[in-house]
Parts: C-alpha cells; structure tokens; sequence
C-alpha cells in the first residue's frame, strides 16, 4: 500500500478522475486527503464518499484555482498546518480547452488552457515541494494525456498544453531527485464524462 498512512494532495475534485483518485488513495489507507477543486460542492460531495466508506480517513476542502499562485500557496500552507507533512500531490485539475480545427485555433483560450494545465500543476507542485524539502521527500504525479502520444484532431491546444507539461515534469524529476522528492506522470485514456461528451459532440 503506497500511501498507507500517507498525507495526499489531490486537485482536480470533480465528478470523475479526481474524486476515483480520492477514494482509491482512501481504500488504500490514506491517513488524510486534502480536497481541491474550484467548486467548494464537488468537494463536499468527495469528502460525503470518502466517509462513507467507513475507514476513519480525514479530509480537509480547500477551495483552489490552481491558475492562481496564491491559490496554490495557500493550498499547500493549509495542508502543512492541518497535518503537519505532505507526503503526496496528485495534480489532476485541468481544462479541455476549446476544440476546433487548425484555422480556428483561438489562442487566448489555449493561454487559459495553459494557465492551469501547465502553469498551475507546476506553480502547486513547487509550493508542495518546499514543505516536502523540508520533511526529506515526498511524491508528485502529474496526471498527464494520451494525447501527448497520439495526437487527436481538434485537440490541440489542450495536446499542446499536456506535452509541455511531461517535459516540464522530466525537468523537474531531475531537479528535486537530490531532495529524494519523485515526480511521475501518469499519461490517461479517455474517461466519460462531460468534457469527453463535450470534445465528441463536437466533433
């Protein structure tokens, strides 16, 4: 059990990936889960299941826009202060982007899918890194994209957003190993849900 007994940063809690995350690092023996997302429902809708399944696992709800850095510095303080250490930082928040062929790219939504699937996974893996320095080491994964992998069309600002991101990720695996700090991506398949309906619609 990988986190047994384990502090767990999760961002990203919405109604799929992020929340199967939660109660999967629940089953697995999570001594606490910090819940974020940017709809404060969602996360009280998490925390309900996380309870639910009877393990004693605490939570704490911290309403996060990971496109702000204070957002994310505060996320990262208000864990530390509630448990003490950060062992774990599941970065799973994301945007799809708008979807539409090569001479309809509208770049000022790219810059915004950017801002939280690049920037804003960075900006809270950083300040999660420093209480993790701090402690002698933990573990970031980065919940990254097939798409990185096999290019889907009329994708490709939120493609684009997800490649920078696994390089950025191998930059800085390099960078925090000597801090016995890893950071991993996981690159997924499709979950159904609204943005896939959303992306299949329109296609």
């Amino acid at each position: 059990m990988l986190v047994k007994d384990k502090v767990i940063i999760i961002s990203g809690i919405g109604p799929g990936l992020g929340v199967e995350l939660a109660l999967c690092a629940a089953r697995e023996g999570a001594a606490a889960i910090v819940l974020a997302a940017r709809t404060a429902s969602k996360l009280a809708d998490a925390a309900e299941q996380i309870d639910a399944l009877g393990l004693g696992t605490k939570t704490l709800q911290v309403p996060t826009d990971i496109a702000d850095p204070e957002a994310c510095s505060a996320l990262a303080t208000k864990a530390h202060e509630a448990f003490g250490r950060i062992d774990g930082l599941i970065n799973s928040a994301y945007i799809p982007g708008s979807f539409g062929p090569w001479n309809k790219w509208k770049f000022d939504d790219w810059r915004k899918t950017f801002d939280v699937n690049l920037f804003g996974s960075l900006q809270l893996s950083r300040e999660v890194a420093k209480y993790m320095k701090e402690q002698g080491g933990g573990s970031i994964v980065m919940v990254n994209s097939m798409v990185t992998r096999k290019v889907i069309g009329m994708q490709a600002g939120y493609a684009t957003s997800k490649g920078a991101l696994a390089v950025a990720s191998r930059a800085l695996a390099t960078e925090l190993a000597p801090l016995k700090i890893r950071v991993n991506s996981c690159f997924m398949g499709w979950m159904w849900g609204a943005n896939v309906k959303a992306y299949v619609d329109s296609a």
